[in-house]
């Protein structure tokens, strides 16, 4: 089940296959949210939907976890850093920022990850990005500044929006880490593997944060209303389990070792398009009119920054969203 992107991010049909695969993540991860929600105002605790999802994912999982374990011995570093932020990090601020926030505003805010991703390899690693990449990601954070309505008074949960911005910065790590080895040929990390332990990492983080064994676990033999609708709880888990976390991990780290971290990102900005219309639909969560004009912003952003041409180079590689591009030198890879 090995995933081969040695030339993917310089032919077409590896971009292609990327962009996707890339859909695929952001509409898988974008009904996590919805559908965890209700779960919360049933009575679980967001922390506990969190171990949830984590931990059934991890179950599924775990023969991938076998079959690779030779990760443990050749990248535990990488291991142990995908589970900390790409895993434990981002659900965890995630699912507390949603029981204070509406989904669509918590996913936006979180999807600053581009900006953050983009800041990291013009300021901390020193390399240039094309000006269209830097114009999309003005246009995405623009775009959500209207969307908390920045000019009332941040009139939202301050403390939802800290933690929706604490999302955003464990995404950044998710989108660099997932990228690590994929220039290395055969020697690459298998994603598949990858994505196993870094949910049993995330496993292990999450049960000395959440305390499962405190769960109402009877929640989950009952139902929880969705904008009214009584929706059976096992039901919503097994949605969240299986589409919005395998499903959306997979799908997710293959196509930023296709694309690159940059063009992955802002791609994956469409999750807060997706998951804002699914709230709209399914939650009755209605937007402002200066909010969805920022959505828009938001996409419009993205779309630039990921049709950008990247500008020829003699060696270094050049941070755009391009499918060519190479975020940082394999030197310092986990």
């Amino acid at each position: 089940m090995s995933v081969q992107t040695t030339d993917s991010r310089s032919g077409h049909p590896g971009k292609g296959v990327g962009l996707s695969l890339a859909l695929v993540s952001a509409v898988a991860f974008g009904g996590s949210g919805v559908a965890a929600k209700p779960l919360i105002e049933a009575g679980l605790d967001p922390l506990h939907v969190v171990w949830l999802r984590v931990a059934g994912a991890a179950l599924v999982m775990l023969p991938l976890a076998v079959r690779h374990r030779d990760l443990l011995r050749r990248r535990p570093a990488l291991l142990a850093g995908f589970g900390l932020l790409g895993v434990a990090g981002v659900q965890a601020f995630y699912f507390a920022s949603i029981s204070r926030i509406p989904v669509g505003v918590a996913l936006l805010v979180e999807y600053l990850a581009p900006a953050l991703v983009l800041g990291w390899v013009r300021f901390v690693q020193r390399r240039p990005v094309t000006r269209a990449a830097a114009v999309g990601v003005v246009l995405a954070v623009g775009g959500l500044a209207c969307v908390v309505e920045v000019w009332s008074g941040l009139s939202f949960d301050a403390v939802g929006l800290l933690l929706a911005l604490g999302a955003a910065c464990c995404q950044v790590g998710y989108f660099l880490l997932s990228d690590q080895g994929s220039d290395s040929g055969a020697e690459a990390p298998d994603p598949l593997g990858v994505i196993a332990y870094g949910l049993l990492v995330g496993v292990v983080v999450l049960t000395a944060v959440a305390r499962p064994w405190t769960m109402d676990w009877a929640v989950l033999g009952g139902t929880a209303k969705m904008d009214g609708t009584s929706v059976a709880a096992a039901l919503l888990l097994s949605w969240i389990v299986l589409v919005a976390t395998v499903l959306a991990y997979v799908t997710g780290v293959v196509s930023v070792r296709r694309l690159s971290p940059q063009v992955a990102g802002v791609l994956a900005c469409l999750e807060a398009v997706i998951a804002t219309v699914l709230a709209w639909v399914l939650l009755g969560e209605h937007l402002s009119a200066p909010q969805i004009i920022g959505g828009a912003v938001v996409l419009a952003g993205a779309f630039i920054a990921q049709s950008s041409t990247p500008a020829r180079s003699t060696g270094e590689p050049v941070a755009s969203g391009a499918p060519e591009t190479k975020l940082s030198a394999r030197s310092g890879a986990a």
